[in-house]
């Protein structure tokens, strides 16, 4: 099967994925989608009536464009060197992509990132920054991400510490109306605030003000962007209502949907160098929108190729390609061993814009297919519910409360059912529980490094090579806001593995703007952030192993790899 130069070689599941398609042309699902119909997905509005903005952001985006260029013009003649984005999950994830594949233009400010509150990394970009000479974007939907409030906080304090800056002049707020925030850029007089449309969800707005802002700072032609996806967007209607009866995402939705009811959950991406950064986005809109009421799709991106005989009956194959012409034996020895392959075309880094509708209008079919709502996250409050109660026990006793570990070893020690002598022996029998169609999540809490990415992708091609299992990677707490949701709501068959260490230095959050005065640290954040997932894992029923480092978790982690090695 192919449409506008997407391949699908479906093979055994190409009876399926074409009866599927049949039943939504009977269905009326993509005018119905067009038209803002959620019974779609649900019988009840809530939580999608008010979600669907995202359908005709391109255009609503594009027809302010100028207007947001000319807002930001005192940032874009060189008054200013670096943007820093306070933001997670969808609030920065977008902004995070525009600026690995497209960069900043020559002369205007570099993007920087903090959706993180692991101290080395907030004091290691703090130290960096000429305060007078840099921009604070704060971007919360809610206002209220603990993680984005405490971020502000401290830096809104050392920026307003420092000689001849006035911090009020330094920040700025991208939020929805009604939010908190806006409350408070009016008290800190903030004279550069906007207003996102509402009915945009954090994780489909990257064509919206979130990520057209931050990319309109760097001097990416946002118009471009907006373009792409408006063409896209454009091609998609002009498909179904010319009587042609599909769409790309149509048709890529009913693949994807059709696929993970027959178990081909694992969503395995293969990008050219160029288009790796894309699959972080592209990891929280399919994980966050289609992993709850026991289903789900499990994105894996940054596998390097491995042995075909060590893939699961579980993967599909997606394959973005910049040479669409060429073909190569991994692909026919995929196929031949029965995967599902999609051959997706992809042209310049402007493509960005169009791709993100497509898979935008993609996740929704899926979601449809699948019977759940794509566009809330209903297990995401449980792990900020127990990261509220651990904070709040910790600032009234100064303590925090510490699980007994089930294992003891020199250099860690291991939390959870745990049976052998070492986390190594541990962590091998851990494993063992797996089910059919179990893959395994390494969280990791870990202040990041070159060396310890090094380490971690050894580790994930030992554990997928021993297991024959899936293995995803996430830093928390940033996965919380991207493949949280997905551990918590699918079908419990993940096996998650926290690792955890010592933080080397750490720093303070203000308990409030100007005071000194602080009662939590970054260190004791993240800590509590880590426990209280696990907490809303096991409440879920979830099997979670915790190894925590009191040195060198680098030397730790490559240990682990060797010994699953053969």
């Amino acid at each position: 099967m192919q449409t506008t130069g997407i391949s699908f070689l479906l093979g055994a599941y190409q009876g399926a994925v074409t009866n599927a398609l049949e039943k939504m042309r009977r269905a009326n699902i993509a005018a119905r989608i067009w038209a803002n119909d959620y019974r779609v997905w649900k019988s009840s509005p809530a939580e999608i009536s008010n979600r669907l903005g995202w359908l005709h952001a391109p255009v609503e985006t594009a027809s302010n464009a100028g207007r947001i260029r000319a807002s930001l013009e005192t940032f874009t003649s060189g008054a200013i060197d670096d943007v820093v984005l306070l933001g997670m999950g969808g609030s920065s994830l977008s902004a995070e992509v525009f600026n690995a594949m497209l960069g900043s233009a020559p002369g205007f400010p570099r993007l920087q990132i903090l959706d993180t509150t692991d101290p080395a990394v907030i004091g290691r970009t703090a130290r960096m920054l000429n305060l007078e000479k840099t921009l604070f974007i704060v971007s919360s939907k809610s206002g209220k991400t603990l993680e984005i409030l405490s971020l502000f906080l401290y830096f809104y304090n050392l920026a307003d510490a420092a000689p001849g800056v006035a911090a009020n002049e330094h920040f700025m707020f991208i939020t929805d109306e009604g939010s908190p925030m806006l409350a408070q850029a009016w008290q800190l007089q903030l004279p550069y605030v906007f207003s996102n449309n509402p009915n945009i969800g954090g994780r489909y707005a990257a064509l919206s003000l979130v990520g057209m802002i931050p990319a309109a700072l760097m001097g990416i032609s946002i118009e471009t962007l907006l373009q792409n996806a408006m063409a896209v967007a454009g091609r998609e209607k002009t498909d179904f209502f010319s009587g042609k009866g599909d769409s790309t995402g149509l048709l890529l939705g009913a693949a994807l949907g059709t696929l993970a009811q027959y178990g081909r959950d694992k969503l395995t991406l293969v990008f050219p160098p160029a288009w790796r950064p894309f699959g972080d986005w592209l990891e929280q809109l399919i994980a966050e929108s289609l992993g709850k009421e026991g289903k789900g799709i499990v994105p894996v991106l940054n596998e390097p190729p491995l042995e075909t005989q060590v893939y699961g009956k579980d993967r599909i194959f997606v394959f973005f390609e910049d040479d669409p012409g060429r073909w190569d034996s991994r692909k026919t020895e995929l196929a031949t061993a029965g995967h599902p392959l999609l051959l997706l075309p992809v042209g310049d880094a402007y493509d960005l814009g169009g791709q993100m509708f497509l898979w935008e209008m993609a996740t929704a079919v899926a979601g449809h297919l699948m019977g759940v709502n794509p566009f809330d996250q209903p297990d995401v409050e449980a792990t900020k519910e127990h990261t509220s109660r651990m904070i709040a026990l910790y600032r009234k006793t100064r303590v925090r409360p510490a699980a007994a570990p089930s294992l003891a070893a020199a250099g860690g020690d291991v939390y959870g059912e745990a049976t052998g002598s070492d986390p190594a022996c541990a962590l091998q029998n851990f494993l063992a529980q797996a089910q059919d169609g179990a893959y395994v999540g390494l969280q990791v809490y870990l202040s990041p490094s070159r060396e310890l990415d090094a380490a971690l992708a050894r580790l994930r091609a030992a554990l997928t090579r021993r297991c024959k299992l899936a293995v995803t990677v996430g830093y928390g707490p940033r996965y919380l806001h991207s493949t949280g949701q997905l551990h918590k709501g699918d079908a419990g068959r993940g096996l998650f593995v926290q690792l955890t260490g010592a933080d080397a230095a750490d720093l303070p959050i203000p308990d409030d703007l100007g005071e000194a005065a602080s009662t939590l640290t970054f260190g004791e954040l993240k800590a509590a952030q880590a426990e209280a997932d696990r907490q809303a894992l096991l409440d879920q029923g979830r099997k979670v192993l915790r190894l925590h480092w009191r040195q060198d978790p680098t030397a730790a982690v490559n240990a682990l790899a060797e010994s699953l090695e053969p």
